[in-house]
């Protein structure tokens, strides 16, 4: 008595559509939790701008291929104001816009693939160095290509003042980068200046001595660095968003003069270490001697 109804030819169409966006989506998903999603075997990228070190090996072991901006990096040492300077030398040449930059093949090292040029990246920006433990040598700065006008040297007498100069120049946000020197800087103290430092669209450098290794730090970044023959400095990243780093970077980093100058047997031999007198207090109780009973003589 009735018909059969037509059967609709467009119905395996829409169906196959349908699977298509639904694998589509799925991929464009998987995607994004993968660019949100960190695991901690694969190193991590960096939300903010980076600014290349100069070194390539190096690069290839920091989160963003290279020294972050919004955040603290910690560079732990006890070779004062010799060390620093040459591992830091081709970042501060680019962040200046030193000429320099553009006759050391080093120093022109590339900034992070995943960001862009970062807003420190200004001519009239100045440089802070804030509490450095020696006098910095002006003419020796310049021969590394860092201009002297653009150093500015803070020299705050306590640790509080030194702490407070920092935070007030974080917020700031007015240099192309800061160097500071906080040798007694307690683990709350570094997280009240992370907190701060996300608001710095520049790198924040903190030194301390190797001693504060053990103790914990907010910084995302952490740095072990020593002296390695040939005038190389040898390099431990130690703490970083990604696997543990194993072993050791040789980085070469004979500053420019000295190559011209040192011969062979004088390369060979150990490279002098400036330290100063150890002023971290043990915080820890295991860290401190056991109290000696008293002994009565009868």
């Amino acid at each position: 008595m009735f018909a059969p109804a037509p059967q609709s030819s467009a119905l395996p169409d829409d169906v196959g559509a349908a699977a298509a966006s639904a694998a589509a989506n799925s991929a464009r998903l998987d995607a994004l939790l993968r660019a949100q999603v960190w695991r901690a075997s694969s190193l991590g990228s960096s939300r903010s701008a980076c600014v290349g070190s100069g070194f390539a090996a190096l690069d290839a072991e920091l989160p963003g291929g290279g020294w972050p901006s919004q955040s603290l990096s910690e560079i732990l040492c006890d070779s004062v104001a010799t060390l620093e300077w040459r591992l830091l030398a081709p970042t501060l040449r680019l962040l200046l816009g030193s000429p320099a930059s553009q006759a050391l093949p080093s120093a022109t090292s590339r900034l992070s693939r995943a960001s862009s040029r970062p807003k420190a990246l200004r001519p009239e920006r100045p440089l802070l160095l804030i509490n450095p433990p020696l006098t910095p040598h002006l003419p020796g700065l310049q021969r590394a290509g860092l201009p002297p006008h653009r150093l500015i040297w803070i020299a705050p007498e306590t640790p509080a003042q030194q702490l407070w100069t920092l935070e007030q120049a974080i917020k700031a946000n007015a240099s192309a980068a800061i160097l500071a020197w906080l040798p007694r800087a307690a683990p709350e103290q570094i997280r009240r200046l992370q907190s701060c430092a996300q608001v710095m669209d520049a790198p924040i450098f903190l030194f301390r001595p190797l001693a504060v290794q053990t103790q914990p730090s907010a910084a995302p970044l952490r740095l072990c660095v020593s002296t390695g023959s040939g005038w190389t400095l040898q390099v431990h990243v130690l703490k970083r968003r990604g696997p543990r780093h194993e072993g050791l970077l040789s980085l070469p980093a004979m500053p420019a003069d000295l190559a011209q100058v040192l011969t062979p047997q004088m390369l060979s031999r150990a490279q002098p270490q400036i330290q100063l007198p150890n002023t971290v207090e043990a915080r820890h109780a295991l860290a401190r001697p056991a109290p000696q009973p008293a002994i009565s003589h009868r």
